[in-house]
């Protein structure tokens, strides 16, 4: 197998190669548990070489046609973006999310007798429910300082099954200032790709506490080219804060509205939006104040 696969003191599975790495975990009955991290062990194997194969598609920019491209992860990530192909945004936006979803069922077809499992892909989760089971998801108001601030529960008869989490100071670049945006969807991959999203329109154009540069001064390889992505944001006052929430959830509302996510929850500075339509998700207490933060490595 490529890549390395371990099993954590508390029973659950990692595995890890190159950028992508997985908590993964299993209930079920009987042999369930080990046959689900069996197949998801086999199912990671050469995943992150069927990717780089067709890294030129994943990175071009979603169109009217979606990209012809062949591999199961691959094709999760075109579907994901195309309901979203009017604004500029690549496959790669939903390449964690994909990842889990893969993943996971994978391990839902080798082990019925799972009854609940996820696939947790560096916060963006894919998560299996069977009748009574339940799965919490914590909400983090800043991912360059992560700290639970609230959550949100889903049960086996809500339509979510995935949950995904973007904004600056997260593993990819952000054109917005959003520190989180937390979105829960059918799968991780559409989580994924709405929460890039709308975390990109929590913004205040022209700004002059917003200091921007081209992604590719930040990383040669990005798929956001020379489009300005955040590098710090600097004072702001709180009507603000508000403008930049209250434009990321518009953007989030039309999306709830449009059926392509169930719920989101935005961060930024301490205060929050929610779009949570009947899915409750609780804010438990209000994050502290940050100030501006680079991009982690």
């Amino acid at each position: 197998m490529t890549g390395t696969a371990a099993r954590l003191p508390d029973g659950r599975l990692h595995l890890q190669e190159g950028p992508i790495d997985l908590v993964i975990g299993a209930e079920g009955e009987g042999e369930a548990m080990q046959q689900a991290y069996g197949a998801a062990t086999s199912a990671f194997d050469g995943l992150l070489a069927g990717l780089a194969a067709e890294l030129p598609l994943l990175r071009a920019p979603a169109g009217e046609t979606p990209a012809a491209v062949q591999g199961p992860v691959a094709r999760r990530m075109v579907a994901a973006v195309q309901p979203h192909r009017g604004v500029f945004v690549t496959p790669m936006a939903a390449v964690a999310g994909a990842v889990a979803d893969h993943v996971l069922a994978a391990m839902v077809a080798a082990a019925p007798g799972l009854a609940r499992a996820f696939v947790n892909d560096g916060g963006d989760v894919a998560f299996h429910l069977t009748p009574g089971a339940r799965f919490e998801l914590g909400l983090v108001p800043d991912l360059a300082a992560p700290a639970l601030a609230g959550s949100a529960a889903v049960g086996f008869d809500d339509p979510v099954r995935g949950a995904a989490t973007s904004g600056r100071g997260g593993r990819s670049f952000s054109l917005g200032i959003a520190d989180a945006v937390t979105v829960l969807a059918r799968t991780a991959a559409e989580a994924d790709v709405a929460a890039t999203l709308i975390a990109n329109a929590v913004d205040l154009p022209g700004h002059p506490a917003i200091r921007r540069g081209p992604a590719s001064a930040e990383d040669p390889d990005s798929d956001l080219g020379d489009r300005l992505v955040v590098l710090d944001v600097g004072e702001l006052s709180d009507p603000e804060i508000d403008a930049a929430l209250a434009a990321g959830a518009a953007e989030a509302e039309r999306m709830r509205a449009a059926g392509l996510i169930h719920a989101a929850a935005l961060a930024l500075r301490g205060r929050w939006r929610v779009a949570a339509g009947d899915l409750p998700m609780r804010i438990s207490a209000p994050a502290p104040r940050s100030e501006g933060r680079r991009r982690r490595p």
